[in-house]
């Protein structure tokens, strides 16, 4: 990493590379965790304005690590503000290898970057770096590193809001620059569906069998030929749904022969929309959907499988008011750099959804993540250090 003393834009890149090269898929945040931590003190935050919260402890899947907080004073009188980013990246990005060459980061092989969101990671720190460094007048702020955010938005959903010292507003860097300013996003809720069907001899006596894969496909069939799978556009509302696991037990093989009926099948999905109402309505219709199937498949005694629905609040929707003073505040720090922000809403799960949630109204913005996900994920490193010198301009107080 270059000197210290110049907080450049190679300085700001040295810390991505180095925190690109450290593994950290969701649930599994310790490593990048400490280095994060590590790198803080190095460039002058005191241990002791750094913690570890408890939220692991709440997470219904194993965590390594709580979020880590970091709670700056100010040298200017105003609000507390938060700065937030997640740790974790998806596992597609496990073994990724960085290469810098022009204006652009790629991985090396077969795996995604972990763009998303080593560039908020970065962000922060050099926000950190900053302050630390140069005399820049800012109110009080907090730094929020938050887990599992890839998995469910885990980490913020399970954090308290007292441990972040009740910031006013938030910033929530996760995106791909800071020209898209988020104010708004889709709520989800999230169901598992149970088939127990029975099983019997598929060449002896398959009448007297229930196929729990039979009951599946119909079910999953009237859900796509009513238009409630995929993009969903009805009077009442838009959203989208989609079945992502579709098993047996312990998502092993729905079934383990052909001569045998299948007697149960595990299927996982979700429904989405800015509309908590209409999430509702999507869900109810897969529902409905699963009941309707049972009764379409008998044994040769009319019984029928057992269908067993569970579902719940992943995460709600919300649009913030555009009047909101983190808007202007916003706003103000695009136009003061030059920059043609616009104001969006998204049909991702952010942070931000459970941080508005939890009272503090936060906008999101990136740093120079794209085509997240995939294989072919790339960092703009141009984006990446506007997205810097926004943080750095967000944070300036009177």
């Amino acid at each position: 990493m270059a000197s210290f003393a110049s907080l450049n834009q190679k300085w700001a890149l040295d810390l991505l590379m180095g925190c690109l090269k450290i593994n950290g898929v969701t649930g599994k945040e310790a490593a990048i965790a400490k280095h994060v931590i590590a790198t803080l003190i190095n460039v002058g935050v005191s241990k002791n304005l750094i913690k570890y919260d408890k939220a692991h402890q709440e997470i219904p899947l194993p965590t390594e690590c709580g979020n880590v907080i970091v709670t700056l004073p100010g040298n200017v009188k105003g609000p507390r503000l938060l700065f937030s980013t997640h740790l974790d990246t998806v596992p597609l990005c496990a073994g990724a290898v960085p290469v810098l060459k022009g204006k652009k980061i790629t991985a090396a092989g077969q795996t995604a970057l972990g763009g998303d969101n080593r560039t908020g990671v970065a962000c922060l720190i050099y926000l950190a770096a900053k302050l630390m460094k140069e005399n820049i007048p800012h109110p009080p702020i907090t730094l929020l590193f938050t887990v599992r955010e890839e998995s469910g938005l885990f980490g913020a959903r399970y954090l308290k809001p007292a441990d972040l010292s009740n910031p006013t507003m938030g910033f929530n860097v996760d995106g791909r620059g800071p020209e898209g300013i988020t104010i708004g996003a889709v709520g989800a809720e999230r169901f598992e569906v149970e088939i127990f069907g029975k099983a019997s001899h598929a060449g002896v006596y398959p009448e007297k069998g229930i196929s729990s894969i039979m009951v599946a496909s119909i079910a999953l069939a009237k859900i796509q030929s009513d238009g409630w799978f995929g993009k969903i556009q009805k009077k009442e509302g838009e959203g989208t749904s989609n079945i992502g696991i579709f098993s047996g037990k312990d998502l092993t093989s729905a079934g383990d022969a052909t001569n045998v009926v299948t007697d149960y099948v595990y299927l996982k999905g979700e429904a989405r929309s800015h509309d908590s109402k209409f999430i509702k309505v999507i869900r109810q219709h897969y529902q409905q959907a699963f009941e309707f199937a049972a009764n379409q498949v008998l044994d040769d005694q009319k019984k029928k499988a057992k269908i067993k629905f569970h579902y719940a609040q992943d995460y709600f929707p919300f649009k913030l008011k555009e009047n909101e003073e983190v808007i202007a505040k916003t706003l103000k720090a695009s136009t003061a750099l030059g920059y043609d922000s616009i104001l969006k809403t998204g049909n991702g799960g952010l942070d931000a959804n459970w941080l508005v949630k939890h009272g503090i109204p936060t906008v999101t913005y990136g740093a120079g993540q794209n085509n997240i996900h995939t294989v072919d994920e790339f960092i703009d490193t141009d984006a990446f250090w506007r997205g810097c010198q926004f943080t750095i301009e967000l944070t300036k107080g009177l």
